[in-house]
């Protein structure tokens, strides 16, 4: 009679024993799916170039409108998250308006915002700055806005000095979003 070998013949046992972990095939599988939904934020700013420009008589400011739509998820109880806005190259070139060093005292950019829920607007008028970033809206926890994302607009109003030199001038906004 022959001898088996001992070593062979404990493969074989684990073989027939574990065959899960050996890849059995059959007429169905399953997997169990896994995913870890994290607080997301995005924006688009629609209006590519915001035109100021002065309505009514001789040296009302001028307005425009910047309009944006927005995406967001904020944690579920205890998520924030904001919108923000700072002018990231002030007017140019020389001779005109200008955030960070205004031709006379009093003079200056300010906007107002409009925000579509779950987001609240900034409160009145804010002056801008190229120094810091400001306040466009902000979310709470558990904030989550349309698929196609919600709405948003900055109006902005930019005094009219007679100290501008004539010519045109152009500077440029920087949104931000955010959440946790």
């Amino acid at each position: 009679m022959k001898r088996q070998h001992p070593i062979l013949l404990l493969l074989a046992a684990a073989l027939l024993a574990c065959p899960a972990m050996y890849g059995q095939f059959a007429a169905t599988g399953t997997t169990t799916l896994s995913v870890t939904v994290g607080a997301e934020a995005a924006l688009q700013v629609t209006t590519g170039t915001t035109t100021l420009a002065a309505a009514g008589t001789i040296f009302n400011p001028y307005l425009g409108t910047t309009n944006l739509v927005y995406k967001i998820r904020t944690t579920k109880s205890t998520g924030t998250g904001t919108i923000t806005l700072k002018v990231t190259s002030d007017f140019s070139p020389a001779g005109g308006p200008s955030v960070a060093t205004p031709p006379t005292a009093g003079d200056a950019l300010t906007y107002t915002c409009t925000v579509a829920a779950p987001g609240t607007g900034c409160s009145g008028s804010i002056t801008s700055s190229t120094a810091a970033s400001t306040s466009v809206a902000t979310f709470g926890a558990g904030a989550s806005s349309a698929n196609a994302g919600n709405a948003a607009s900055t109006g902005w109003t930019l005094s009219n000095d007679p100290v501008y030199q004539t010519g045109a001038y152009s500077g440029v906004v920087t949104y931000t979003i955010s959440a946790t």
